[in-house]
């Protein structure tokens, strides 16, 4: 009986002090090896301050009502086909990567002004010397994290989308709220049978839960993108150098349009990662990361990588770059 009580004393001393550990320390208790992002450390509620007012139903003590990134659509899904939109969008704009050399491909498409390829790209395309002419790396999307306790008393569905808005004096006819409920949408389509697996973080602790889960082992690096001296213009980049720095599983988390800090994680299974040191024409240098998904096969076959790449699922890696306020979690091991 004695061992018995004390074993539900342990029990409650640990969910109690659980729930006492700001997000920060919960970090650390967790993944003691892993070194916090500065996009994530920048965010992180202060100590002393008070965060409750944030989540009031006055909500005078936010600094917005919803926080944007500088990104036009943000996570591309590819559980869906894509939409007319994405695919003018992203098949009008010059973006594109390849190397830059009199007879290629590239200066054919630029002369007969089809459809160039950018955002997504193939593995072959990260070499050095190579040319990018590629959107802002920058998110610069600032919304706050707020503890886990704060949070989870706040609804997250589409069914209670009325009561979300209340929340945050949020017009059900505003931008806002159109963001609110485009998110929500987002964090709500179906996974597919695939070993894919993915949620919507609504706190840093969920989010390092989520990747404890996923990946099987606390002994995990987390990278994002580094920019050093901001710019917003797209322009042209020069590759100088390519690091793979993993191949193998990984998760990686996108910060959403929200009232708080929000993210899209999943893990997709093998990918290959790489660290891209480019400089821009104005001497702008990035470290972008990026992920090439090595089985796309059960990828929607209508998904936005494939119509602008025109190929089809299973038959090559797909890559992309990560935003600066995009997170890897990768196996240090």
């Amino acid at each position: 009986m004695k061992l018995q009580a004390l074993t539900i004393f342990w029990l409650a001393f640990v969910a109690i002090t659980h729930a006492a550990l700001s997000p920060e320390i919960y970090w650390k208790v967790k993944l003691p090896n892993t070194q916090i992002p500065k996009v994530i450390k920048n965010f992180l509620p202060q100590p002393d301050i008070d965060v409750a007012p944030e989540l009031e139903q006055d909500n005078t003590n936010a600094k917005e009502k919803v926080y944007y990134g500088l990104s036009t659509y943000g996570t591309i899904s590819w559980h869906r086909a894509a939409t007319e939109d994405e695919i003018r969008h992203f098949t009008t704009n010059k973006n594109v990567i390849k190397q830059v050399t009199e007879g290629s491909s590239f200066e054919a498409d630029l002369k007969e002004d089809r459809p160039l390829k950018q955002y997504f790209f193939l593995e072959k395309g990260l070499e050095k010397g190579n040319i990018i002419n590629f959107p802002t790396l920058l998110n610069n999307n600032e919304a706050p994290f707020l503890p886990r306790q704060f949070v989870e008393s706040i609804p997250f569905s589409m069914e209670k989308i009325s009561e979300i808005l209340n929340h945050f004096l949020i017009d059900s006819k505003s931008k806002d709220a159109q963001a609110i409920e485009k998110t929500i949408k987002l964090c709500e389509e179906p996974g597919t049978k695939h070993k894919e697996k993915k949620t919507c973080v609504t706190s840093l602790e969920s989010m390092v839960d989520f990747g404890l889960s996923v990946l099987g082992t606390n002994k995990i690096v987390a990278i994002t993108s580094e920019v050093q001296g901001e710019t917003q213009k797209s322009q042209r980049y020069t590759i100088e150098e390519v690091q793979q720095i993993a191949d193998g599983d990984n998760m990686v988390c996108h910060k959403l349009n929200y009232a708080y800090a929000l993210h899209y994680c999943h893990f997709a299974g093998n990918a290959r990662t790489f660290m891209v040191s480019m400089v821009g024409a104005d001497g702008i240098k990035v470290k972008a990361v990026s992920v090439c998904h090595k089985d796309a096969s059960f990828w929607n076959p209508k998904a936005l990588p494939f119509v602008v790449l025109k190929v089809k699922p299973g038959t090559t890696p797909i890559c992309h770059f990560l935003k600066d306020d995009q997170i890897l979690f990768v196996p240090s091991e």
